[in-house]
């Protein structure tokens, strides 16, 4: 059986009341969703936190899914407007608090792995939200610019600019000539 045929039967039997089978579509797409979220939000705390929010919102809105997307890009599509949502009403600054809070605790002894991670989260936190999702979708996730473009519901020819523009300022806020997420 195919992933997605896996996926279209635990569907089918979400969508009939069971919590057993949707549950097993949350653990199978779970690390997925999370990973988009600590690429997307910044604070990988609050990412756990919207990821829950999303499977919750998900379970509550399995019975609207018709399959046009596929499971894994429908449930991203749900957080990144958790995300979108909890960005807005967050001031910029108290975003980058955590940042921050890193960049004192490496000055004080961190490990170099560190360094290098702290540099990544800062040059994300520094792109516009859109375009930080984008990258952590398409470049950190192997998701197509199509997937991209459904999941954020962003036209195709927009998210191709975000991830260019996106791996241009990554590079030079890194260092670099191009940029692995």
């Amino acid at each position: 059986m195919t992933h997605d045929g896996l996926d279209a039967e635990l569907v089918e039997a979400a969508q009939a009341g069971s919590s057993v089978a949707f549950g097993r579509l949350v653990d199978r797409h779970q690390r997925a969703v999370r990973a988009f979220l600590r690429r997307a939000c910044v604070n990988p705390d609050e990412a756990d936190d919207l990821a829950q929010e999303a499977f919750i919102t998900a379970w509550a809105r399995i019975g609207r899914y018709r399959g046009e997307a596929s499971v894994r890009s429908w449930l991203c599509g749900i957080a990144w407007r958790k995300c979108a949502t909890r960005t807005r009403s967050v001031a910029r600054g108290m975003r980058r608090d955590a940042v921050f809070l890193e960049l004192e605790d490496l000055q004080r002894g961190g490990d170099p792995d560190a360094a290098a991670r702290i540099s990544l989260e800062r040059a994300l936190a520094d792109l516009p939200m859109e375009q930080r999702a984008v990258v952590g979708l398409c470049l950190a996730q192997d998701f197509s610019h199509s997937e991209a473009a459904e999941v954020l519901g962003l036209p195709l020819g927009t998210v191709k600019s975000h991830v260019a523009r996106g791996r241009a300022r990554l590079a030079a806020a890194l260092g670099g000539d191009d940029v692995d997420c």
